[in-house]
This record gives structure tokens, sequence and C-alpha cells, in this order.
């Protein structure tokens, strides 16, 4: 079946990546999945995979291919086949923006490309789920909470490294769950992401003390510029059109000023300068870099396509 839905795919790519009818022919030899050997056999396959494009509602239709009509090739005309422009506002397409993250299931690769043909994301679209993981293993989640109310290690290999680490909490964050703790042996708090663990997580019969003063959250950056090895804070102000939108996705490390019209003005930790300019750019000229200068100049730099 996956081999049928792989070559009807690659025959619409191809009817709609050409300007002119095409062959029976040239689909034989072009499209990938069809059989070059056997004519009887291709001729099988093609009706069955024109009935089934018609089927599914696509406007596959013939037409000559040269003036004199001699021969006759195959079209999927554009403006039957397109979607119409549903002309939305900016305020349908967060609301479509913000269904579309909620509904993210575990795992999924983020899919942008339909709100773009409904008219493209809005200004402040920075792509992150609100929902948490939800295909997820549940035996991972129910071993590491058992394991952190019992005060007992768990084994699990991460990022080709076998660990044993004392869970001193499981924290929720941008639909990811993770297992806050030190390692045996070290006492540095790490934060590992439970979906990218490359083993099963096994919960061992060490049992372990948990540090006074532990907050887990604190392991774990509460933005994706929060990450990194640079250590700057950004000084931004934010129009008041978007300064809400702003106030929601910067994290508790981040201090903030309402201004007299509305905005905000926020000094916001970067360590990934990467992360933190991609996010900018988001808003547009609805937010402004007012220090620290090179930082400023640096975003200058980007934007122009200096670096």
């Amino acid at each position: 079946m996956q081999k049928v839905v792989e070559r009807i795919l690659n025959l619409l790519a191809f009817l709609l990546t050409t300007d002119r009818p095409v062959t029976a022919d040239e689909v034989r030899h072009t499209v990938a999945g069809y059989d070059r050997d056997n004519d009887e056999a291709f001729r099988r396959m093609f009706e069955r995979d024109k009935d089934l494009l018609r089927t599914l509602g696509i406007p596959l239709t013939t037409k000559a291919t040269d003036a004199w009509e001699v021969e006759t090739g195959y079209v999927v005309p554009n403006d039957e086949y397109g979607l119409l422009d549903p002309e939305l506002n900016d305020e349908e397409r967060v609301a479509l923006l913000l269904a579309r993250q909620a509904v993210l299931m575990g795992g999924a690769a983020e899919a942008f490309e339909p709100l773009l043909k409904l008219g493209g994301l809005p200004a402040l679209a920075s792509p992150e789920p609100f929902a948490a993981t939800l295909d997820l293993d549940d035996e991972s989640i129910t071993r590491v909470f058992e394991a952190t109310t019992e005060r007992l290690v768990i084994a699990f290999g991460y990022r080709g490294v076998a660990r044993r680490v004392a869970p001193y909490g499981l924290v929720h964050r941008r639909g990811n769950w993770y297992v806050v703790g030190s390692e045996e042996g070290q006492t540095e708090v790490k934060a590992f992401r439970i979906d990218r663990v490359e083993t099963e997580i096994a919960v061992t019969a060490t049992s372990f003390v948990r540090p006074d003063g532990i907050r887990v959250s604190d392991a774990i950056p509460g933005a994706p510029w929060e990450a990194g090895g640079e250590d700057i804070h950004a000084i931004v102000l934010f129009d008041p059109e978007l300064a809400w939108w702003a106030a929601r996705r910067i994290s508790d490390r981040t201090a903030t000023e309402p201004t007299d019209d509305g905005g905000l003005r926020a000094t916001i930790p970067v360590r990934n300068v990467d992360a933190f300019f991609a996010w900018m750019i988001d808003f547009g000229d609805k937010a402004v870099i007012e220090g620290p200068a090179e930082l400023r100049a640096r975003f200058i730099d980007r934007v122009r396509g200096v670096s």
C-alpha cells in the first residue's frame, strides 16, 4: 500500500509541476514506481491510478499536446485544483496556528505548509507546541515518576552514553517531558528529554537523597534562546500590538517593564543568539533591540544578510 501511495503522490506532483499536458509514455519513463518493461502491466497500473486520482476529487483531464491534436496528454488544471485564498485576517491565522500547536502529536514534525497555503503565518508565529507529547511511551513516564517518588536511581542510554541518574523531578516544557537530576558521582543538575532516551528506562534498587532547595524547573531553559554558550542580556522594546505575545513567550528569568503606551520593555537573558534572532525576526518591526549595541549591530547585519 505504501508503494501505491508513493506512486500516486509522485504522479500528482509530476502533473502539477508541468505547465503542459503530459503523455502516458512520459509518465511511464519519468514518474518513479511505474513498470517500464511490460506494456500491459503499465497500462493497467496507470488506468487504476487515474481512476484513484479522480475518485479523490482531483480534476485529471485530457488535452491535446499540440495544435494538430494528434496526441493527447494528461493535465491537472491549477484553477480547478488549487485552493482559493480564504483571505483570513491576522486574528484568524493566529487562531489556526494555536490550534495547530495545541493538537501537535509527540514526535511529529512541525508542518506549517498548510498554514502558508491559507495565507501565511502571522508575524508573531514562532512555532512551539503548547500541548504535551501525547504519543510518548506511557511506561517511560510511569517509571520516572515511580523512581522520583521512591527516590530510586534510574538507568538509561542517552546520546550514546549509559547513564545512572538520581531523578529529582519530572517536568513538562514546550511540548516535551524531561527528567531532571544528577548523574551518579556528579553534583551538576541536568535535564534529559525523555523522548530522546535511547534505551528502556530501568528503575534500579539504588536509593538517593534529594538535595534541599532543588528547583527542577531551573534546569530547563525557559526559552530556546536561553540554552547556549553566550551570556548576554538583551533589552527589547515590544510594540503594544504584540506585547501580549512577547509576555507569553518570555520566561520567568526575564525582567519586564510595561511602557506608558501599553508596550513592553524586557531584559532577556540570551545564551543562544541564533535562536534569539530567529524569534526577533518573527516580530518584524514590532520589536526593537535597544541594547547592548553590539547585539543590536549583529542583528542588523543578520537581517541585511551580512552574516
